[in-house]
């Protein structure tokens, strides 16, 4: 085994075994509709601002220092790219580490193009001129609603992780709880709290019923494959042989990548978290995209 190959398994060995958060990480804080929204910016040695920021999203009910995002940012980092990990708030302020599931569900899936947007200006308020958007599962999701909603100019490639697909049907378990939320916000109650939802990865929780249904019922906005061919900027879309959350991303992308606009790359050991060593794959792919686009 070469000296590299060595340094590589001993790196993941100690990643796999603690809570990883980038050293070089600084917080950051704006203030937007009455919440602190806060993130974790990452500059790499010998670089400023000037050369460019990664914008990364996190996934459903999660945060920006979870293992996947920050092994992610240790390896951003020692390429040499700058990264700004942002938490979206989910309605609460300053939040940090994952949502409390005993926590009412009052945000909305949309709320989080709104706070990327914030970001976005945040940094070009701070002189970046590129900015790559890169998103993992829904805030993949996520990420690439934004792209296609609004085309800003340093807005210059985009990377989506194992994004989220939305399946069309309802599963039996839904179905009451989405017929209870559609009837109270016909009779202009969406704010009304309903008992028992299920949000993501929370279970019988409390959700408002506006908040319930802007992430449960079929919308082709939340869409990634429905989504794509809308980009107007560069997409790599990174995907997971071994996902078995969101399943069958690879038969509805393969179609629309064409190598160019769209391009996409299976990881063949790869589950929806991209651990260990298939981050590190993962990560070689994102630097020859960004070489290439950028």
């Amino acid at each position: 085994m070469l000296k590299t190959d060595v340094k590589k398994v001993l790196k993941v060995l100690i990643l796999s075994t603690l809570f990883v958060s980038s050293l070089q990480a600084k917080e950051v804080k704006l203030k937007y509709k009455g919440l602190i929204l806060n993130a974790a910016l990452d500059l790499a040695e010998g670089r400023d601002l000037q050369d460019g920021v990664v914008l990364i999203t996190h996934g459903s009910l999660a945060h920006r220092d979870m293992q996947t995002l920050s092994y992610l940012r240790e390896l951003f980092y020692d390429l040499g790219y700058n990264t700004l990990a942002i938490n979206l708030s989910l309605g609460l302020s300053n939040r940090h580490g994952m949502y409390d599931c005993a926590i009412p569900h009052r945000h909305l899936y949309e709320d989080s193009v709104d706070e990327i947007d914030q970001w976005v200006m945040w940094l070009k308020d701070k002189g970046v001129k590129a900015i790559t958007l890169l998103g993992h599962s829904k805030g993949g999701a996520q990420t690439a609603l934004y792209a296609v909603e609004n085309d800003n100019e340093l807005i210059k490639s985009v990377i989506l992780i194992a994004p989220a697909m939305k399946y069309k049907g309802t599963s039996k378990t839904l179905f009451p709880q989405i017929q209870r939320a559609k009837m109270l916000k016909a009779f202009d109650a969406p704010q009304q709290m309903l008992h028992g939802m299920t949000m993501m990865q929370c279970k019988k929780s409390e959700a408002s019923a506006e908040s319930f249904l802007s992430y449960n019922v079929f919308s082709p906005r939340q869409d990634t494959p429905t989504l794509l061919p809308a980009i107007k900027k560069p997409v790599l879309v990174l995907i997971g042989g071994e996902d078995t959350v969101v399943v069958d991303l690879d038969k509805r992308v393969s179609p629309l990548a064409d190598g160019e606009k769209i391009q996409m790359k299976v990881i063949e050991t790869a589950g929806h978290f991209f651990r260990d060593l298939n981050m590190d794959e993962a990560v070689e792919v994102m630097d020859e995209f960004l070489q290439r686009v950028n």
